[in-house]
C-alpha cells in the first residue's frame, strides 16, 4: 500500500506522518510542489494522497500569500478527486481541496478566536473517516483565515468565528485545517492519521481500478468500437425475455446496454452498474442512458433486492476480483429463480495470455474445470461453456 504525501517544504515527509502510516504498515513517496508547479497525474500504484501544502503558505499572521488563490493545484490531487482515491489534507494544505482542485480563499471574515474550541458536527458522526472521533484535543488551536468551500461539502468540525475547520468533499477528500502542518504529534492529530490509514487499506481494492479506469475513461469508446458487435453477439446467447430486468455489471462504458435493452424490451429495464464514475460518465456521453439507467456501485455488494434480476452480463470482471467467490453469490442473491449469467470477453483465454506473453494458467478461474465448480457453490448451473480463438463466454442459471 503506498501513500503519496504532497507538501511544500523540502524536508521531507512530516515525522508523525512518517511515523504513524509507517506503524499501519503503509509506504510513503514524498512528491514537493513548487510555486505555480502542475505536477503531472501519476496514479499507478497510489492508493491514498495526503496535502501537507500547497502553493505558497499562509503567511504569518494567517493571511494567504499572493499566488495561494491564484496557483493552480496538482494535476496528480485533480486526478485524484476524479478517481476518489482517498485524500487528507492538512494545515495549509486544505487549500488545494476548493473545486476543480484549486485554492479559494475568502478575506476579510473574521478570524475566529484562537481560544475557542473545535468541535465536531452531527455530520461527523456518519463520515466514514470521522466517526467515532472524539471531541479534538483542546490545545489544538482553530484555523484563521476562512475557506470557501464547494457548495456539496459536509463540515465535520467547526467552532465560533470559523465554521469550517474540518470537512468532506465528496465521498473521499477530507481536509482537517486545525491540525498543525507537521500531520499534528498531538494524539487526536496521529488518531486521525491511523484510522485514514485503515480507511486507505479498506478501500484499496477500488481505488487501484478507479485509477486506472479514470485516465482511460476518456478514450475507451473509441479505442474498443471495434468489439461491439462481439458484444451484441454475446448478449444475444442470453435470450431474456420481454419485461425483465437486466444488469450489464462492470459495464464499462456501457457498450452492452443497447442489446440488453432490445432483449427486454421497452417494458423491461436496463442498468449498467459500475464502480468507476469516469466511466459512467463516458458512458452517458455517448448517449446510454437512453437504453437504461446508470449506477456506481460495488459489484459484491449491489444496491438491488434479492431474486430482482433476470438477467446479469458481465464482460472482463469475475477473474479480476478479489473475491470472485463471493461476486458470485452476491450476483445469486440478486437474480430471480432461471435467471441467466452471461461471463464474456472478446477473446479467448489462450489470446489473452499470449497477449500478456504468458502460458495459460491451470488455476485460471475461467477454466472450465475451475468455473463450474465455482458457480455451483453460488447456485449457479454452468449451461454453456465456449472458450474459442474470437471470443469467450460461459452462460449459467440460477437454480
Amino acid at each position: 500500500m503506498a501513500v503519496v504525501v504532497v507538501q511544500h517544504a523540502p524536508e521531507g515527509t512530516a515525522p508523525t506522518v512518517s511515523r504513524v502510516l509507517a506503524a499501519a504498515g503503509v509506504d510513503t513517496r514524498t512528491v514537493l510542489l513548487a510555486d505555480g508547479e502542475d505536477l503531472s497525474a501519476d496514479l499507478d500504484g497510489v492508493e491514498g494522497l495526503i496535502v501537507l501544502g500547497g502553493p505558497r503558505q499562509a503567511e504569518p499572521g494567517g493571511s494567504a500569500g499572493p499566488l495561494a488563490a491564484a496557483a493552480p493545484g496538482p494535476a496528480l490531487l485533480r486526478d485524484a478527486l476524479a478517481a476518489e482515491v482517498p485524500v487528507l489534507a492538512l494545515g495549509a494544505g486544505t487549500r488545494m481541496l476548493a473545486p476543480g482542485g484549486r485554492p479559494a480563499v475568502r478575506t476579510g471574515a473574521p478570524a475566529p478566536d484562537a481560544g475557542r474550541a473545535v468541535e465536531l458536527t452531527p455530520a461527523a458522526g456518519t463520515d466514514p473517516l470521522f466517526a467515532w472521533a472524539e471531541r479534538p484535543s483542546p490545545g489544538l488551536r482553530p484555523a484563521r483565515d476562512p475557506l470557501r468551500l464547494p457548495a456539496d461539502a459536509v463540515v465535520l468540525a467547526s467552532c465560533d468565528g470559523g465554521p469550517e475547520q474540518a470537512f468532506r468533499i465528496g465521498g473521499s477528500a477530507w481536509g482537517v485545517r486545525f491540525l498543525p502542518q507537521d500531520g499534528a504529534a498531538d494524539p487526536w492529530g496521529a488518531a486521525l492519521l491511523g484510522r485514514f490509514a485503515a480507511l486507505v487499506a479498506a478501500r484499496s481494492e477500488h481505488t487501484a481500478a478507479r485509477a486506472f479506469f479514470t485516465r482511460r475513461a476518456g478514450a475507451w469508446e473509441e479505442r474498443f468500437a471495434h468489439q461491439t458487435p462481439a458484444y451484441e453477439a454475446g448478449v444475444a446467447r442470453m435470450r431474456l425475455a420481454p419485461g425483465g430486468v437486466a444488469v450489464d455489471l462492470g459495464c464499462g462504458t456501457g457498450r452492452a446496454m443497447p442489446a440488453l435493452r432490445e432483449q427486454v424490451g421497452a417494458g423491461g429495464r436496463v442498468l449498467g452498474i459500475d464502480v468507476t464514475p469516469a466511466m459512467l460518465a463516458a458512458a452517458a456521453r455517448h448517449g446510454r442512458t437512453r437504453h437504461g439507467a446508470l449506477l456506481a456501485a460495488d459489484c459484491t455488494r449491489l444496491p438491488l433486492p434479492g431474486a430482482s434480476v433476470h438477467g446479469i452480463f458481465s464482460a472482463g470482471l469475475l477473474d479480476h476480483l478479489p473475491d470472485p467467490y463471493a461476486a458470485l453469490r452476491e450476483w445469486a442473491r440478486v437474480s430471480a429463480r432461471g435467471g441467466v449469467l452471461l461471463l464474456f470477453h472478446p477473446s479467448g483465454r489462450a489470446e489473452r495470455a499470449a497477449r500478456h506473453g504468458r502460458p495459460l494458467d491451470p488455476a485460471d478461474l475461467l477454466a472450465e474445470e475451475n468455473l463450474r465448480p465455482a458457480l455451483e457453490s453460488a447456485g449457479w448451473h454452468l449451461d454453456a461453456y465456449e472458450d474459442a480463438a474470437g471470443h469467450f463466454l460461459a452462460r449459467a442459471l440460477l437454480a
